[in-house]
């Protein structure tokens, strides 16, 4: 188990939290993995305080399952978790996506093209974990322009289960052209002010999500709740 704390942390606490929350959400620990404060607090070379209260707040987001007397064990990843994560995005990313069509600049749409550029680098690279990030600020950068980016943070804790699925099928898959013509699609939609096919676009790329679920239930059973 590889484990490595980000650099200038906030707080040993912190550094602790976001280091455990990459390795479950990049599938380092892998679902139904066992881990233990001892073991933990060991690797980071800190206190079993820190770690506990780390295991307390994954497990409230729902990453961690603690189980007194038994341990501690990643979660297996919950499919009605990640339906009405993959349900709210829906609503705010259509809604988000029909202002961007009336608000945006012509900088603002350089900016997303930019990051159409860096998405196709990533693709030529087959860099899973860069092409995520920047599936994120793609998106981001929708909430971000139209002045809604406390709408965005606010997603983020129930965003985390469909982001499990959203990198697991990065890393199993490396056939990211339909998100990339999708990307590409929205923007030429919003540069033309089109509305209508900017939500339905939206809309059919928030249900990927649906189509990835099957293909990794099948590849990655033990994964998953039953």
């Amino acid at each position: 188990m590889d484990l490595h704390i980000r650099p200038q942390p906030t707080s040993t606490r912190e550094a602790v939290y976001d280091a455990l929350k990459d390795q479950i959400l990049n599938f380092d620990l892998i679902p139904g993995t066992s881990i233990s404060e001892k073991e933990i607090a060991l690797h980071f070379n800190v206190s079993r305080t820190p770690v506990r209260e780390s295991f307390l707040r994954l497990a409230g987001e729902g990453l961690l399952d603690v189980y007194p007397q038994r341990g501690t064990m990643v979660s297996l990843i919950d499919l009605s978790l990640v339906e009405e994560a993959r349900f709210m995005r829906e609503q705010l990313e259509c809604a988000v996506i029909r202002l961007a069509c009336h608000q945006f600049s012509e900088v603002d749409i350089a900016e997303l093209e930019l990051l159409l550029v860096r998405q196709r680098a990533s693709m030529e690279s087959q860099d899973n974990k860069s092409m995520f990030e920047l599936d994120e600020a793609f998106h981001r950068t929708l909430f971000t322009r139209c002045s809604k980016s406390n709408t965005w943070a606010a997603m983020q804790q129930m965003n985390v289960h469909m982001n499990r699925i959203r990198k697991l099928r990065l890393a199993a898959d490396h056939d990211w052209q339909h998100i990339y013509d999708q990307h590409q699609q929205m923007v030429d939609s919003i540069s033309r002010q089109d509305e209508e096919r900017a939500v339905n676009l939206m809309k059919d790329h928030m249900n990927l999500a649906i189509h990835d679920e099957r293909f990794l239930r099948e590849k990655f059973p033990t994964y998953f709740k039953p």
